[in-house]
């Protein structure tokens, strides 16, 4: 059974820095896509970045392109979204996902697999 564990949400000021991890669990992730989504109050959930297991091909959205990093740990089956000078309007619950698939997909439809969530808030 496929587990996804989020963790490192937390309350932080604009500007700061924060990292989640993903830890999966269940089987083999050699083949998957990991991704990043995010939801806001009242929103839709969104694609935030996402890597490919074994290549390590990345995607990001645009609204985090120059501030958020996705790595990975394969050892420790550990996905990674290094945050820096965090918005107010990044302030949402973050969501880890993972798909079988030779693309890296952005809608959540086509992520089977999701972790629980954890929240960030960024005050400004």
């Amino acid at each position: 059974q496929v587990q996804l564990v989020e963790s490192g949400g937390g309350l932080v000021q604009a500007g700061d820095s924060l990292r989640l991890s993903c830890a999966a669990s269940g089987r083999s992730f050699s083949s998957d896509v990991m991704a990043w989504f995010r939801q806001a109050p009242g929103k839709e959930r969104e694609f935030v970045t996402a890597i490919t297991w074994s290549g390590g091909s990345t995607r990001c959205a645009n609204s985090v392109k120059d501030r958020f990093t996705i790595s990975r740990d394969n050892a420790k089956n550990t996905v990674y979204l290094q945050m820096n000078n965090l918005k107010p309007e990044d302030t949402a619950v973050y969501y880890c996902a993972s798909t079988r698939t030779n693309s890296i997909p952005v809608l959540t439809i086509l992520y089977p697999y999701w972790g629980q969530g954890t929240q960030v808030t960024v005050s400004s």
